[in-house]
């Protein structure tokens, strides 16, 4: 046993209660991701210099993109919740797959769903897909952040029992102290990963259609398998073989399609001043 064990800050997952109606921090952690990812993107796209003869949206269309991308978030991170983690439970429980209010969401789920809403979106606008990839990837670690940070107010998806001074522990998960592997995650998926990103686009990463977004799934998947490492397996799935455990396995694509949209980006010149620019 450790000597010090930090107390979990009991935090009341609803916010404010109306009646009937309650605000939770879970779906506030959504809606400040959507809301900054959202300003995040219009600030991008107006900067010129990122772009430098790269086609990509206008104001308008990042406005109108942020409707595909909510729906394809929720819709795709709860549909792969329920397929993948819980399928049993629901088909039991069918009135409680609508609930996304009490939590269960699936990132890569999650990530499929944006996928599709932005294959949608480029076709019916006439973008260049890569790009849109791009700008998702850039802005999805805040939402990342956000919904870790929920996931640890919940009490929920707790880590590894653990003698680091920092562990935890969590109501429901026994007396054991544990790590807060939420927090790992929000720091590694969420503000690592912020940056590196960040760093990518400063450096002229748009300016190679699919860098930037093969950057982002590769860091997502090396982050989630790290975190993986300390977080308890969802108690139904438990471990496969090698100790792997859902998330690895979700993951291992990710890297894959990371490390193939980098080695696209880079096998092309990029973009240069000389090339037509605009808002295509």
């Amino acid at each position: 046993m450790p000597t010090l064990v930090l107390p979990f800050p009991a935090i009341d997952p609803v916010l404010i209660e109306f009646g009937p109606f309650a605000i939770r921090w879970y779906a506030l952690a959504y809606v400040a991701g959507l809301l900054l990812g959202w300003y995040y993107m219009r600030r991008l796209v107006s900067a010129d210099g990122l772009w430098r003869g790269t086609p990509h949206p206008s104001l308008l269309q990042v406005d109108d993109f942020v409707v595909y991308a909510t729906l394809g978030t929720i819709l795709g991170g709860r549909i792969g919740y329920v397929l993948l983690y819980s399928p049993d439970y629901y088909l039991s429980n069918p009135a409680e797959i609508l609930q996304v209010w009490t939590g269960g969401m699936s990132f890569h789920g999650g990530f499929l769903g944006v996928v599709a809403a932005m294959i949608v979106f480029a076709w019916r606008h006439k973008l260049s897909l890569w790009t849109l990839f791009d700008l998702a990837g850039t802005v999805a670690p805040i939402g990342l952040f956000f919904g870790r940070i929920a996931n640890f107010i919940n009490g929920e998806l707790w880590g590894r029992p653990s003698d680091v001074p920092w562990a935890m522990v969590f109501p429901g998960a026994g007396p054991e102290p544990r790590h807060p592997s939420q927090l790992y995650e929000a720091a590694l998926e969420g503000v690592l990963l912020f940056v590196v990103t960040a760093l990518v686009v400063r450096a002229g990463g748009y300016r190679r259609p699919g860098l930037v977004a093969g950057v982002f799934a590769l860091g997502y998947g090396i982050a989630r398998s790290v975190s993986e490492l300390y977080r308890v397996p969802d108690a139904h799935i438990g471990y496969f073989q090698f100790g792997l455990t859902m998330g690895i396995i979700l993951s291992l694509p990710m890297i894959a399609a990371g490390l193939f949209a980098i080695a696209r980006a880079l096998s092309r010149p990029p973009a240069t001043e000389t090339e037509p620019a605009g808002d295509a």
